[in-house]
């Protein structure tokens, strides 16, 4: 098939920047290929012929040609003449639409969803501004050049000497400040365990059912196959994890997600027996209402424990700093891998950091979220006895989430669509498990204020009824 050599695409050589006019026929060619005005097959006029029809020299469309050749998009062969290839791969925005439209979590805003209640988003508004304002001004003021620089691939000294005391206080946590690796998030400390786990020869990792999915997603991105063990309401069951053979195991035993239950004291001890590594993500520990803290597995076990956190849900997840603390065994070469990956983490919120610990403005900003924490989760509960009265709803004595536990067989996935055609967005159970078992709603409450999580259990009800 050859294209009309008359009017060549209607292109108009004087619509081209008057310095561009090469740059602008390969976009012109390669548009007409990607939307179909230039089939696979399409036989293109001769260079010397298009020259002369566009008015231009034929250097200019000879150049053209090449580039899209070296594109893959078109062919040249003595005799045959330039044709088309192939179609053009589809613009990149596509195909992020693709990919974050799926099982990527967390995931992304929609216009369509006006309550979105996705477990494990902050109330971003209690962000403490003036305070980190006032941080950042004196940190600004006293930083020296050397602070500015690459520094320790561990992270800032302060930053780490302050962590190291803050969470021995807090948590219980036995460790000093050569013993933390700050990292942007619970996220990287994974990444970094992943591959020198890996590097160790280590291939599978034991992971709660349900248990977080993009937890899931993340060690298996970096080539550890999640093995699911399941959860009972004293958290994970310690005889499925021996049946499993495997001696790594990633837990979140404080605040167990999505179920929310505690680590019961007799399971603590039969793991602590077993052999081989826990990865512990303590991911929302500061957050507790109902129940007095539990202590980190990390305090009972430092030389077994991987320790995990960060201020995703006390600050906001976009700051990316948390904080890792491996068994001393596996310290340098998690540092080796810190370095290779990033050089370290930004100074200035490392140093910004250390001074709101060190001030004690995190800790009074902590009580401020509690307390205002406290209030949505009392409002959402209040809304769902209203609308739902028959729900089952676990794990509320802590956390950014509660779960509702649905009777029967009932399609958790489609209700969670039928919720999303109302405007809100829950995740359900089923996205975070491996295993067969019974359906939910895994909802959280504290990025809306009290008025909308009314509203939002209204809905929900609405659709459930």
């Amino acid at each position: 098939m050859e294209v009309d050599q008359i009017d060549f695409l209607a292109l108009h050589p004087a619509a081209a920047p008057a310095k561009g006019v090469t740059t602008w026929l390969v976009d012109e060619l390669r548009a007409a290929i990607t939307c179909g005005k230039l089939p696979a097959g399409s036989r293109l006029p001769a260079t010397r012929v298009l020259a002369v029809e566009l008015g231009l020299s034929r250097g200019v469309v000879v150049e053209v040609y090449q580039r899209l050749t070296d594109e893959g998009l078109l062919s040249g062969r003595t005799g045959a003449g330039t044709v088309v290839t192939a179609l053009a791969p589809k613009p990149r925005q596509e195909s992020r639409t693709r990919e974050t439209s799926g099982m990527r979590l967390p995931l992304p805003p929609s216009p369509d969803i006006d309550l979105d209640l996705s477990p494990g988003v902050p109330d971003l508004s209690a962000f403490p501004r003036a305070a980190w304002l006032r941080a950042e001004r004196q940190v600004l003021a006293s930083a020296s050049n050397a602070d500015l620089g690459y520094g320790d691939p561990r992270g800032n000294p302060q930053l780490r000497a302050g962590l190291a005391s803050w969470l021995g206080r807090t948590r219980g946590v036995q460790a000093s400040a050569d013993d933390l690796i700050v990292t942007s998030g619970v996220a990287q400390a994974l990444a970094l365990l992943s591959q020198t786990l890996r590097s160790h020869g280590v291939t599978d990792v034991a992971v709660e059912d349900p248990g977080s999915r993009g937890t899931r997603d993340e060690l298996a991105h970096w080539g550890l196959r999640p093995v699911p063990v399941p959860v009972d309401d004293q958290g994970v069951r310690v005889d499925a994890l021996d049946a499993t053979g495997l001696e790594t195991v990633l837990l979140t035993p404080a605040h167990q997600f999505p179920t929310g239950v505690v680590l019961s004291p007799a399971r603590r001890r039969l793991l602590l027996d077993r052999p081989g590594l826990i990865i512990e993500d303590d991911y929302d520990a500061e957050h507790r209402y109902d129940r007095a803290p539990v202590a980190a597995l990390q305090a009972s076990a430092p030389d077994r424990v991987a320790y995990a956190g960060s201020v995703s849900k006390s600050l906001a997840p976009g700051m990316r700093l948390g904080w890792l603390i491996a068994p001393r065994r596996l310290h340098a070469d998690l540092v080796t891998a810190k370095h290779a990956s990033d050089l370290g983490n930004p100074a200035l919120p490392q140093l910004i950091f250390a001074r709101l610990l060190a001030t004690g403005d995190y800790e009074r900003h902590l009580r401020t979220v509690r307390r205002r924490q406290r209030t949505r989760r009392d409002a959402l509960l209040l809304g769902l006895r209203e609308h739902l009265p028959r729900a089952r709803v676990e794990g509320v004595a802590a956390g950014l989430h509660l779960l509702i536990t649905l009777p029967g067989r009932a399609d958790d996935l489609a209700l969670a669509a039928r919720i999303e055609g109302a405007g809100v967005r829950v995740h359900p159970l089923s996205w975070h498990r491996q295993l067969p078992g019974p359906p939910g709603l895994v909802i959280g409450y504290a990025a809306l204020p009290p008025d909308r999580l009314q509203e939002a259990a209204r809905r929900i009800g609405r659709v459930l009824r």
